[in-house]
């Protein structure tokens, strides 16, 4: 690795830690610029994914006011994000490295739908719904696990993901909700950073690297991200997702 390389490497995980603590989808910098420098597929997306946790923990501080409460919610979906990372990390190591490139695209249109929808669709679940859950009922528990599994599997645009599910089953305000999102996905980088380590293969100088650089996004993402009306946050977020896809098709 030379100088050039690692301070592509150091503004990538910069970039991706802003991103992830205001949307989510950072792995879209730092995993495509990871491959551009050489890195084979497989250890770009495990250095990627441990480089981020430390960007995950700060973005997640950042957002410390609006998880005051959560407590409760956050140990019942945590679970659900923990198991999710497990079995999504077991599967990187067992299928095809690109295998992700026909999945992730469709999944990210779905999150946008969910969030472009979300309003109107949040209104109608409850409605209908029977029973009221601050936590989001079984239904999101589901839904955060099945995140959790792509997140450990790949990671990009999870963040998306959760906040469309988040959105839609909790009555909560935004911000709160982008929070809780952050937290979420620190515990699906976490787990699958720990299993990582032990069953695949790591570049450590990467890692390093992306992780100075995320912890400063992280910390400056969620500065930003926390002072975002509620329709310019949904606004980052559809951009956001869009750009994801581009990168995926055609990057």
């Amino acid at each position: 690795m030379n100088l050039w390389h690692a301070v592509a490497i150091f503004a990538a995980g910069v970039g991706a830690g802003g991103i992830n603590a205001v949307v989510g989808s950072g792995s879209l910098i730092t995993f495509p610029t990871l491959v551009a420098l050489g890195y084979p597929p497989i250890v770009a997306n495990v250095s990627n994914n441990i480089g981020l946790v430390p960007g995950s923990a700060a973005s997640t501080y950042g957002y410390r006011k609006e998880l005051k409460g959560q407590r409760e919610r956050l140990l019942r979906l945590g679970s659900a994000s923990l198991l999710g990372s497990l079995l999504g990390g077991i599967l990187l190591i067992s299928l095809p490295a690109q295998a992700f490139k026909v999945i992730v695209p469709v999944l990210i249109v779905v999150a946008l739908v969910l969030v472009v929808v979300q309003p109107r669709l949040n209104a109608w679940v409850m409605a209908r719904r029977e029973i009221q859950h601050s936590h989001g009922g079984p239904w999101l528990w589901l839904g955060v696990f099945a995140a959790g599994v792509y997140g450990g599997y790949f990671g990009a645009a999870q963040g998306i993901i959760l906040m469309a599910l988040l959105s839609i089953f909790l009555d909560d305000k935004l911000q709160r909700i982008n929070g809780a999102k952050n937290a979420l996905s620190g515990i699906v980088n976490g787990t699958a950073a720990v299993l990582f380590v032990f069953i695949a293969p790591v570049n450590w100088l990467v890692v390093l690297l992306i992780a100075l650089g995320s912890t400063l996004g992280g910390l400056l993402g969620a500065s930003v991200g926390r002072k975002l009306p509620p329709l310019v946050l949904r606004g980052v977020i559809v951009v956001v997702g869009v750009t994801a896809i581009a990168k995926l098709l055609f990057g």
